[in-house]
Formats: structure tokens, C-alpha cells, sequence
């Protein structure tokens, strides 16, 4: 067992969970959205993205690529949670969380994109 390709899968899937229990709940509820779920999914991320960084395969530049666009998704619903919670005059409304909640499905679906690939990439080296 290669240790390296174990931490590698671990934080891939880590941060596909993190950011589905940010994501799972009621599109415009705040209550079912937890802003330190979001947080860890994001650094989750960050993490999945720097491990990506060292592979020169076609495989690992989409890897790449889908980690960068979770990144991207989600470190934009923090910056809408941020604005809503501390600028907007209005607050953190429904309309804003769906907003935080659809930016994270994006991220969510790069993530699912990404364990594909990861799957994918071992069925293919067992044969």
C-alpha cells in the first residue's frame, strides 16, 4: 500500500464529504448550513488542491483542473457569506444563503467529478 496515494484519496474524498454536509439542507435555511462547515471544506480543498499540484499525467491535470473549481465555488460562497453577514444591509437572507448553498453545489459537483476520476484512475491501474 502506497501511503502517499492513501492521504492523496483521503483529502480527495474528505473534501467531496465536507463540502456535501455543507450543501445537504434546505436551499434557503442558514440554520442548515454551518459557516465552520464551509471553512473546513475549503481548506479541505486547498489541501486536495496542493497534492494535486506534483502529478504531470493528463489525468492529473483534470484532477487539477476540478480541485481549482471547487476551490474557486467555494472560496466565492464564503465571500458571499462574508458580504451578506457583514456589509450587506440586509444580512444573511434567504436569497443569500441560496446563493452561498448554489455556489457549493458547483464546487460539490467538481468534487464528485473529481472522485470519478480518482475511481476511474485505480480500476485502471489494477489491470
Amino acid at each position: 500500500m502506497n501511503l502517499e496515494k492513501v492521504i492523496f484519496g483521503f483529502f480527495i474524498v474528505l473534501a467531496a464529504t465536507l463540502n456535501f454536509g455543507f450543501f445537504v439542507g434546505e436551499v434557503d435555511n442558514a440554520q442548515h448550513h454551518d459557516i465552520y462547515e464551509l471553512f473546513f471544506a475549503i481548506v479541505v480543498s486547498l489541501i486536495a488542491t496542493v497534492l494535486k499540484l506534483g502529478d504531470r499525467t493528463q489525468i492529473g491535470a483534470v484532477h487539477l483542473s476540478t480541485s481549482l473549481v471547487a476551490d474557486l465555488q467555494l472560496i466565492a460562497a464564503a465571500m458571499v457569506w462574508g458580504y451578506a453577514a457583514h456589509i450587506s444591509p440586509d444580512g444573511v437572507t434567504p436569497e443569500m444563503v441560496a446563493r452561498i448553498v448554489s455556489l457549493s453545489g458547483g464546487a460539490l459537483f467538481a468534487n464528485v467529478v473529481s472522485v470519478i476520476i480518482l475511481i476511474a484512475e485505480t480500476i485502471m491501474q489494477r489491470r
